[in-house]
């Protein structure tokens, strides 16, 4: 099969200013795809990159027709969508397999909904379960195989219907690294043959390596909603080295897109305190809050400063043995906070962040409070909330439901909670589980007095 063309064969697949809103509990719209186009060709792989928030598995199911666009279109071979897309077979991050059916029957599965007469089910079931090095498993259930084996069940329940295009939503990321590494690699030998039955793949992932060493385009996705920011073409040969400079320098420019701030945020982080006063202030939902500990974020910016106070930040993640992405929250956070900032997929530290890095804990403490106040939306909006009140309490469900206005409602929960623990470390607001109310630091040392 000949590769990384990208797009020199037939369109297969085409969405079309694609827009997805979903309505929360209350009523509320929740934005996921905001006007998204993109087209695959025969002959490519194409990786939708994002990270959470950026709507990549919602686009992907639009694209297999398992949900519809809220507006705009999708087509297969010229054809608006109506239903299920016939074109295409999805892998998914969940192995989704039967326990109660062998190898040879989740793969047979596949074809039973086509009417594929019993006979040719077997034999193309066969055929797949060798192709995808299962052979000798066939009568293996579930429950006897690793993840990895599982995963390779899942390859073969997709590829055995020999769709025209592969849709594949995270399908590594529940596996260790050197399974994933192994899967990959061997996907990577599966395209380059000529017994591969797919004209052509699309991977969501949010793992940059992975897109790089797959993908023969690359389209970054933003967040909340889910835009198109960038779209990168991999020229790369097949097998992808790594380590080869070639392959670092466009992790690196990816990086750098990906740890990209929106506008207002980026303003207000390179202009310190008072930035967004000309201009609308973001909101929780426009910045929501890095998942990561203080700790972590403390570590971050400690090795960073170590490092004379400025690193790559591929280098950085190799020198720390991470994938890549393990840093892309911590990256966000100190970049949110004014801790550092990116230039040119270099993570520089600020004079805030060495500030931060050489503090004792108390002084670190009231350093993070005064950042998290100035900077991260949702704890100013608590802190604002707060001092409105007669006694500085309110119950976590206030929040909860303003935040559910921008957030599903486990996102919603999980905002939360990331901001209860930054605000406890920066003593700014308590947290009183049993009653479910955030208590204004002020009002909690009245009570304790």
């Amino acid at each position: 099969m000949t590769t990384g063309q990208g797009g020199a064969g037939p369109v297969i697949l085409e969405a079309s200013h694609v827009t997805k809103t979903f309505t929360t509990p209350d009523g509320q719209a929740l934005p996921v795809l905001d006007g998204v186009s993109l087209t695959l060709h025969e002959g490519e792989i194409v990786a939708l990159l994002g990270k959470s928030g950026s709507g990549k598995s919602t686009m992907l199911r639009c694209i297999a027709g398992l949900i519809l666009p809220s507006s705009g279109t999708v087509t297969y071979r010229g054809t608006p969508l109506n239903g299920a897309n016939p074109g295409v077979a999805m892998v998914f991050q969940s192995f989704a397999l039967l326990p109660w059916l062998t190898v040879q029957q989740n793969v047979e599965l596949a074809m039973q909904a086509r009417d594929v007469p019993e006979q040719a089910r077997h034999d193309k079931a066969t055929r797949a379960i060798d192709l995808i090095g299962l052979d000798g498993f066939e009568s293996a259930y579930p429950k006897e195989l690793s993840g990895g084996m599982r995963q390779r069940v899942g390859f073969a329940r997709a590829l055995v219907v020999e769709p025209d295009a592969l849709l594949m939503d995270e399908p590594f990321s529940a596996l260790d690294v050197l399974t994933a590494a192994n899967l990959r690699g061997e996907l990577t030998r599966l395209w380059e043959g000529h017994d591969f039955p797919v004209k052509a793949v699309l991977i969501v992932t949010h793992n940059i390596e992975e897109a790089v060493q797959l993908a023969d385009r690359i389209l970054v996705l933003s967040c909340n909603p889910g835009r198109i920011r960038a779209e990168l073409t991999v020229r790369l040969p097949r097998p992808r080295d790594r380590h080869e400079p070639a392959f670092e320098a466009l992790v690196d420019t990816v990086y750098g897109i990906l740890t990209g701030r929106e506008e207002a945020a980026a303003q207000a982080v390179a202009e310190g305190p008072g930035a967004s006063a000309g201009g609308p202030a973001a909101t929780p939902a426009e910045l929501p809050l890095p998942e990561v500990s203080p700790g972590g974020l403390s570590g971050l910016l400690e090795i960073l400063a170590a490092k004379g106070g400025a690193e790559g930040l591929a280098e950085l993640a190799d020198d720390l043995s991470f994938e890549v992405d393990d840093l892309l929250p911590l990256v966000d956070a100190a970049v949110m906070l004014g801790l550092a900032r990116v230039h040119d997929a270099r993570l520089e530290i600020t004079e805030a962040g060495r500030a931060f890095a050489r503090a004792d804990i108390d002084a670190s403490k009231k350093l993070f409070g005064e950042q998290i106040s100035e900077y991260a939306p949702l704890i100013k909006a608590i802190l604002r909330a707060l001092r409105a009140t007669a006694d500085g309490t309110l119950r976590e469900g206030f929040f909860l439901d303003l935040l559910r206005r921008g957030f599903s409602a486990d996102e919603a929960r999980r905002q939360l909670d990331i901001a209860i623990d930054w605000g406890r470390y920066g003593e700014l607001f308590e947290y009183d589980a049993e009653r479910g109310e955030l208590i204004l630091e002020t009002a909690a040392a009245t009570v304790r007095a």
